[in-house]
């Protein structure tokens, strides 16, 4: 078999995994078919990402029900004010044994797996937000000068509460940026709410079975970087990132933004069309794939400039003219 028919054949197969998987999820978090997607996309691209919403509205139960359907080791960290670095990532005790000696034992903290669930991350100050920075990136933790792996694949699954609310912080530029993607939950549709209100008020609540394990996760991974991708959807993601940039953009863009997506949004751009397309029974992706991840990938890597918040824009209205112009330059 050629190399370009086992790539096809291990893509179909994994389509129809994620068929599977998507279907195990919906018996648990119902609904909300758009948020399942990019929740999969980012854990299909190795990345992390951010669910934006209200309390209430089933982040947590969607993170733990994506651990159990993937096969992954889960750990969760509640961020409150008081939450101290340590308390993520581990400390060092001194420990005296039975023949008096003493020696220094690390006790691991809950970042030590391979889906961890960060809820409420922006009710914690800035500086344990940034405990997360070398373990997003890097996939590994630095504590008392010793460099510690942690679980592959390793991914975080932030939810973060509107910044409205009393009590929350702001995240910090560069972890922002460590997000593949962010996801708005937002409240569900009458039909939605119903199906909810039916499946979980009941006497037993339904149970997501596994579909994938952590080794078949790296895989696909694996399988999704060998994924084709098109010229033409290639330099769209280029102009979209470089559209979005003050200074390189529109005059629009140039007086609404006061800072723009860098090199890390292209990459994550260029992984996540591949994960969609795969999500949707693609071959490859296409320009739509683009158009449809703009936003969720772009959104919390640009900032609205002082003068456009005074005026009440917002990221998304402008994201989505720049994909429509370049769009419309591209179907010319």
């Amino acid at each position: 078999m050629s190399e370009g028919a086992a790539l096809l054949d291990e893509i179909e197969r994994l389509e129809g995994r994620l068929t599977e998987a998507r279907a195990q999820i919906a018996r648990r978090f119902i609904g909300q078919e758009t948020v399942v997607d990019l929740s999969l996309t980012a854990l299909l691209c190795g990345g992390h990402a951010l669910l934006v919403g209200l309390p209430g509205l089933g982040k947590t139960m969607l993170v733990d029900t994506l651990g159990r359907v993937m096969g992954l080791d889960t750990g969760r960290v509640q961020f409150t004010p008081d939450l101290m670095p340590a308390d993520i990532l581990g400390s060092e005790v001194l420990e005296t044994g039975m023949d008096g000696s003493r020696a220094f034992r690390f006790i691991e903290g809950p970042v030590f797996c391979q889906l961890l669930m960060a809820d409420e991350i922006n009710r914690a100050s800035p500086r344990t937000q940034s405990a997360l920075l070398q373990a997003m990136q890097e996939g590994e933790v630095t504590v008392a000068g010793q460099h510690r792996p942690l679980g592959r694949p390793f991914h975080v699954l932030a939810t973060q509460n509107p910044l409205e609310q009393e009590g929350t912080y702001p995240l910090p530029e560069a972890q922002l940026d460590r997000f593949l993607v962010q996801i708005d939950v937002d409240y569900p549709s009458r039909d939605t709410e119903r199906a909810i209100l039916l499946a979980t008020t009941g006497i037993s609540d339904a149970v997501a079975q596994p579909v994938f394990t952590a080794a078949e996760l790296l895989a696909a991974q694996q399988t999704l970087r060998r994924m084709p991708v098109g010229e033409s959807v290639v330099d769209l993601i280029l102009d979209l990132v470089r559209a979005c940039r003050p200074g390189e953009g529109s005059a629009q863009v140039n007086d609404a933004i006061a800072w723009g997506p860098g090199p890390r949004a292209a990459q994550a751009l260029m992984l996540a069309v591949r994960a969609r397309a795969l999500l949707r029974g693609q071959l490859a992706p296409s320009v739509e794939d683009v158009a449809a991840l703009a936003r969720p990938v772009l959104i919390h890597r640009m900032a609205l400039s002082f003068a456009a918040r005074a005026r009440g824009e917002d990221l998304a209205t402008i994201i989505d003219g720049v994909v429509a112009r370049l769009t419309r330059a591209e179907a010319a």
